[in-house]
């Protein structure tokens, strides 16, 4: 973290960028904010590798911390809470979380209209749902137990038609109904399906990413999952594309986002952690973009959501400097249509503000 250094003006802002990409096709160009986030962090904290991020509809913007730093590593500076909200102009507004309950491997959240923040870690066959100051309020699935054939981590995953979770990746509810769409299977050894349960939790429907026979081989893997309209969108990250699906799981396209090699300044070629990591979407609705997390080239593409056609890009590295990412592990876009950036090895989030063309 130490390289960080009403409503009518929004409206006409996003008014302005959909008319501009419909009449020029030209989408936007972002820069970075330097003077976001706001230092110090909190009380002198310091975060670990940040495995998500959510923005809720006041422009707040949540990060999930994982902690993972040794105490020499901390040299004065305190260890910074698993979750940590920022107000819109990026100073800390409050930490909270207990590890334990909340559990391994903090992977991603949403905030709903409600301010409920859910939020899932990875190593867990759980997902929870809390209050915006940490109160837990819902938790669905058994602690300690996993949709699998023993209950345990090593067992072999079931995908059963029940509400309990093995690997879960992403969440995201719909505003409409309060359904919960739960991305489950975010590694191998996990389940590999789309989960659907009610507001209450009870289990409700399921699914899995669709593959041709061609396809077959390779691991069905939702590692994100964004709803977006009458839509939902999941990360195929071993396949290097979006998959699109109706709320009642039937296959709609794919949106590719193709491997582009690089070779990083060690001379390694990169290509194995996916281009398709994790999705995040513009506001406006009609001439929407989407943001793609590429880990391969650790860069954002921006395509249009509804052509899948690619526009543009920003980021890059593998780098520490301003702008650049280090395995970037989340994404999120506020009601103006600024860009927010967490980074998991990077250990840091940045801001990057949108430039009309």
């Amino acid at each position: 973290m130490s390289y960080y250094r009403a409503a009518a003006s929004c409206f006409l802002l996003l008014v302005a960028v959909g008319s501009l990409i419909a009449q020029t096709g030209a989408p936007p160009r972002y820069e970075l904010d330097p003077s976001w986030p706001k230092l110090p962090l909190g009380e002198n904290w310091l975060t670990g590798g940040l495995g998500g991020m959510c923005i809720d509809n006041r422009g707040h913007v949540f990060v999930l911390n994982r902690q993972d730093v040794v105490a020499e590593d901390l040299d004065g500076a305190r260890l910074a809470p698993p979750v940590i909200e920022f107000d819109p102009d990026g100073s800390v507004v409050r930490g909270w979380g207990d590890p334990t309950l909340l559990g391994d491997r903090l992977h991603d959240c949403h905030v709903d209209r409600q301010q409920n923040v859910w939020i899932v870690a990875a190593g867990t066959g759980y997902v929870q749902k809390y209050s915006i100051t940490g109160e837990l309020l819902l938790q669905i699935g058994e602690s300690g137990s996993y949709d699998s054939s023993d209950g345990s981590r090593q067992g072999r995953p079931l995908n059963s038609d029940r509400a309990q979770f093995f690997l879960p990746a992403a969440i995201d509810v719909d505003p409409a109904n309060g359904d919960i769409y739960v991305a489950d299977g975010e590694t191998s050894g996990g389940n590999q399906r789309i989960a659907v349960l009610d507001r209450e939790g009870r289990f409700l429907r399921q699914w899995r990413l669709s593959r041709t026979e061609a396809e077959r081989d390779i691991p069905a893997l939702p590692h994100c999952l964004r709803l977006a309209g009458d839509l939902v969108y999941v990360c195929d990250r071993r396949a290097d594309r979006i998959q699109v699906f109706d709320k009642m799981g039937s296959f709609v396209r794919n949106i590719h986002v193709p491997f582009e090699p690089m070779t990083s300044p060690a001379g390694r070629t990169s290509g194995i952690r996916g281009t398709a990591v994790v999705v995040a979407f513009s506001p406006e609705p009609e001439h929407g973009l989407m943001f793609v997390l590429d880990q391969n080239s650790n860069k954002v593409v921006v395509l249009d959501r509804q052509t899948g056609k690619r526009l543009s890009s920003f980021g890059g590295g593998p780098g520490s400097y301003p702008g650049q990412f280090t395995l970037p592990h989340g994404i999120g876009v506020d009601s103006e249509g600024n860009v927010y950036v967490a980074e998991q090895e990077g250990q840091r989030i940045q801001r990057f503000k949108i430039i009309q063309p």
